[in-house]
């Protein structure tokens, strides 16, 4: 295959995500030509195969093969997954554990194995959220089996204790059961590993930075500015300990009137773009303020709003294939110092 074939396909554009192919694309050629996407896109190959075949005028395969990405140098992988996606924010009350959930499903839709991993230590909401499919098992009194919530795989301090019951632990008692609940659980061949951050910038970012392989980060923010400036903090941090920020979705955008289809801005408008003019990222997408979703998580089906053919669910399958298309992109071994942060850095 000739050198302008190939910058053609590298070239071209995946018409789902509005992206470049790039690096998150591999063509081979032998009997037939193969394309090897980087990424999940179950659902869309005949939107790819349509664009990719304006460069090599014939029938062509596509295959998802999803790459194990090493982003820090002397941090252990951790076993059974490929590659570990921070979703952050700097403020609490921006639906950044809804945004988790809807990563998951969406790219459980497209095709990959996905897990998550429940950080907040204080407020664990996954449990509730996913549906409470139960406790984690132990074969051995030394590691667990995660949950499997629908096919998702998960991990939350919430199904350890009771709904109601406070976690009343200092900094040390935090970052011993995040590497527990990390490093203890079997979790079994997947491809995205999510973690829900609790917000702000404290312990277990730090935790997160020094002792995971973290690949890349998501930053979910509000139109508010007052979101947006807590949300530039957590995105700072993340350049600061040379950790790939994705992107930024802006939840609860717009909310539209069920009776007459009004929209309205009731948090604003605009953070989002501002963090864009202000950083190097994408806007991977606008979630709606939506009282469907709302419902749903808070009752524990979330198939019922991202497993459906909907509007809304095919947004968030166009933020998930982002997603996975932009961490594609990365180098498969970033290769890192791990970041010595001292208080006066932060």
């Amino acid at each position: 295959m000739n050198k302008e074939i190939k910058q053609c396909v590298a070239n071209a554009k995946n018409p789902v995500t509005d992206l470049t192919f790039g690096k998150s694309i591999e063509v081979k050629e032998k009997d037939a030509v193969h394309f090897s996407l980087k990424f999940p896109f179950q659902g869309f190959e005949s939107e790819i195969s349509q664009a990719l075949n304006a460069c090599y005028n014939q029938e062509s395969q596509l295959k998802t093969e999803i790459r194990t990405h090493k982003t820090k140098k002397d941090i252990e992988s951790i076993k059974g997954v490929k590659n570990i996606i921070a979703i952050a924010s700097g403020k609490g009350g921006v639906g950044k554990s809804t945004v988790t959930v809807m990563l998951a499903k969406s790219l459980q839709k497209l095709g990959a194995r996905v897990a998550i991993l429940d950080a907040d230590i204080y407020g664990p909401s996954m449990p509730r959220m996913l549906g409470d499919y139960g406790k984690p098992t132990s074969p051995d009194n030394k590691s667990f089996i995660a949950v499997n919530a629908d096919g998702i795989q998960s991990m939350s301090l919430g199904y350890m204790i009771d709904e109601e019951s406070p976690a009343i632990w200092r900094g040390s008692m935090i970052t011993k059961a995040l590497m527990q609940m990390v490093e203890e659980t079997r979790w079994d061949e997947v491809d995205y590993l999510l973690i829900d951050l609790p917000p702000g910038t404290g312990d277990i970012q730090l935790t997160m930075v020094q002792k995971i392989p973290v690949t890349a980060t998501v930053v979910v923010t509000t139109p508010q500015d007052i979101s947006m400036i807590d949300a530039q903090k957590a995105f700072a941090m993340f350049e600061k300990v040379e950790i790939p920020v994705l992107g930024v979705i802006e939840n609860m955008s717009v909310f539209t009137c069920p009776n007459c289809n009004h929209e309205s801005h009731i948090f604003g408008e605009g953070a989002a773009n501002k963090m864009l003019a202000k950083f190097d990222t994408h806007l991977l997408g606008q979630l709606p303020l939506n009282i469907n979703i709302r419902q749903n998580m808070d009752e524990g089906t979330p198939e019922n709003v991202w497993g459906i053919d909907s509007e809304i669910s095919q947004k968030g399958l166009v933020v998930a294939m982002k997603v996975g298309q932009l961490l594609a992109q990365l180098p498969v071994d970033i290769n890192k110092d791990i970041p010595e942060l001292k208080l006066h850095n932060l």
